[in-house]
């Protein structure tokens, strides 16, 4: 299940510029990252009069518009989703879902705090709150990082979200060569040779598993 962490913080205490630090050093980790923006006053992403526009116009209830970079989904929903619902409909591919708003949802939270603009805290703990970003220290029992200090939040951020989901090493060698393998990939590989397997008679609980296609030299194992 692809890991979810909503950014949160007062207005005004730089959610979207925190957004926009931390996204391009977890993509330099290798990391694929999806965003979702909470709009509580709904948005239009199509301009009236286009093709898509009359699709959406004429009662489609969903519409793609697809390129050869890019693809966009416009579908009608019966209620403002949750983001596991969103996570669960309509993302894929990625390793981490980062959120801006979403402070009463049930993810992970990080916290932007300015000391400037705010006099206390938003969330606690018990709001499922695991870091907090600021210009102050906080000794609230979770870790406190500075506004500028992406490679400590994205490491943070790495070890108890990403890394955590690898679990037992997986590796793939195709003709004898290691094929690097990236966490999404990994995670899907795993889920699913597993799940195959364990509908076998006899491998219910599967531990150790490895595969060989002879011939090619192809060698899969999860361990």
């Amino acid at each position: 299940m692809i890991p979810i962490i909503s950014v949160v913080g007062k207005s005004d205490s730089g959610k979207t510029t925190l957004i926009e630090k931390l996204v391009p050093e977890l993509t330099r980790r290798g990391y694929r990252i999806a965003t979702v923006k909470h709009d509580v006053h709904g948005f239009e992403v199509d301009r009236e009069g286009k093709d898509s526009w009359r699709h959406k116009k004429a009662g489609a209830h969903t519409v793609v518009i697809s390129s050869p970079k890019k693809a966009a989904l416009i579908r009608d929903v019966e209620r403002d989703l949750n983001l596991g619902e969103i996570r669960d409909k309509m993302i894929r591919d990625v390793d981490l879902i980062l959120s801006e708003g979403y402070k009463r949802d049930v993810q992970p939270k990080i916290e932007i705090f300015r000391k400037e603009k705010h006099q206390e805290l938003l969330c606690t703990k018990e709001d499922n709150l695991i870091a907090i970003v600021s210009d102050q220290i906080f000794n609230v029992g979770v870790p406190c990082f500075d506004l500028e200090d992406m490679k400590g939040l994205s490491s943070f951020i790495e070890k108890e979200f990403l890394k955590s989901r690898e679990g037992k090493e997986v590796s793939l060698k195709v003709n004898g060569k290691p094929i690097p393998l990236s966490p999404f990939v990994k995670d899907f590989l795993t889920k699913t040779i597993r799940g195959m397997v364990s509908a076998l008679k006899g491998c219910e609980r599967p531990e150790d598993i490895e595969i060989r296609i002879e011939g090619e030299e192809e060698y899969e194992r999860v361990a």
